[in-house]
């Protein structure tokens, strides 16, 4: 994004409010409706979703980071990957009238736990 929309943003100056707050809100509630979101997507009850927003001005941007845990034999990837993608997706919405250049890049697993395939964390060592 633009340096001045992140500025915008770190602020709380922007044309629809809290951007990082809404943003977190939204990612937890479309993680935790994930079942519901991508077809095929089993639902699971009782997941804990947290998303974290980071503004970074070396980008200029802001990084999202969501973990998922579930009580259960299955991993919970799909969560936090959907919780990211909405979170993302809702700062694009609340900021686009001041900045439609933005960019939503680079959503990635870093490490999941349990299910089928068993534990796997990121070897390139990219965040």
């Amino acid at each position: 994004m633009a340096q001045a929309t992140l500025e915008a943003i770190q602020a709380g100056d922007t044309p629809k409010g809290e951007v990082l707050q809404v943003a977190r809100l939204a990612g937890i509630q479309a993680g935790k409706r994930t079942g519901e979101l991508i077809p095929l997507c089993h639902i699971l009850p009782g997941t804990s979703i947290s998303v974290d927003l980071e503004p970074d001005p070396a980008l200029p941007g802001i990084r999202v980071q969501a973990t998922a845990t579930f009580k259960g034999q299955t991993g919970v990837e799909m969560e936090a990957l959907t919780a990211v993608s909405v979170a993302l997706i809702t700062v694009y919405d609340m900021v686009k009238a001041i900045d439609r250049t933005m960019v939503l890049e680079g959503i990635r697993l870093l490490s999941k736990e349990g299910g089928r395939s068993g534990p796997w964390t990121r070897e390139d060592g990219r965040p």
